[in-house]
């Protein structure tokens, strides 16, 4: 993919930011699409309801970027972007949400999103963030910003695997599952753990199973009385 945004090509006319949209509301799916569509130098190529039909839309359109919403039925944002970055390097992944808690803002960014807005913004600062993706730079919600730096500067919360003693974990459990466990057993989501841990979703779910397998738990709930009968949580 070329580099774009609202420059002029050699013939005097703008070279035009072919994007997608995907959001599984069809009221602000449809407004994105009009408000962007009319812009001059973009061009709204496909609108999706889900992961999915983003994929599929990016495969046969190949747009410069796409705007994608973080909870969509099917296939979320957080896994369609990490497929979006691994199959089209080329095309600029661009969130617009409303949720700004640390965990969606690091799992987004950790599955390759360039740049992250929540649905506060205005027309101009998406059509900015979409410019600047498909050029190669990163934009962040002025939130997000702030939300990422009191997340850096802040204290772990948890015990980091390499402070455990292999000798005295249960059952086999490795190190990173005892870690795993303990955030299962402190009431954390996997996409917190995963954004704690600098993880993907699947490699916790991974995780996840062996940790059941080996404890005997056939649910979350019983890998937690695992994990506090035995201090791990």
């Amino acid at each position: 993919m070329s580099e774009r945004g609202s420059t002029v090509s050699g013939d005097g006319s703008l070279d035009v930011l072919r994007i997608v949209v995907a959001d599984d509301q069809a009221s602000v799916r449809e407004g994105l699409v009009a408000l962007l569509g009319m812009l001059p130098d973009i061009e709204v190529v496909g609108s999706a309801a889900d992961g999915e039909q983003a994929l599929k839309l990016v495969a046969t359109q190949q747009p410069d970027a796409i705007l994608l919403d973080l909870h969509m039925p099917v296939l979320d944002g957080i896994a369609a972007t990490q497929r979006l970055t691994e199959q089209h390097l080329g095309v600029a992944v661009v969130v617009l949400t409303t949720y700004d808690d640390d965990a969606s803002i690091l799992a987004a960014l950790q599955a390759g999103a360039r740049s992250y807005l929540t649905k506060d913004a205005t027309r101009a600062d998406i059509a900015q963030a979409l410019r600047s993706a498909a050029a190669g730079l990163s934009v962040l919600d002025p939130v997000v910003q702030a939300r990422l730096l009191a997340a850096a500067s802040a204290r772990p919360a948890v015990v980091r695997a390499e402070t455990l003693s292999a000798d005295r974990l249960p059952d086999g459990l490795t190190q990173r599952e005892a870690e795993i466990l303990g955030l299962i057993a402190g009431g954390k989501t996997n996409p917190c753990i995963a954004a704690e841990l600098f993880l993907s979703n699947h490699t916790v779910k991974s995780h996840i199973n062996r940790i059941f397998a080996k404890t005997g738990s056939a649910d979350r709930a019983a890998a937690i009385r695992y994990a506090r009968e035995h201090g791990l949580g």
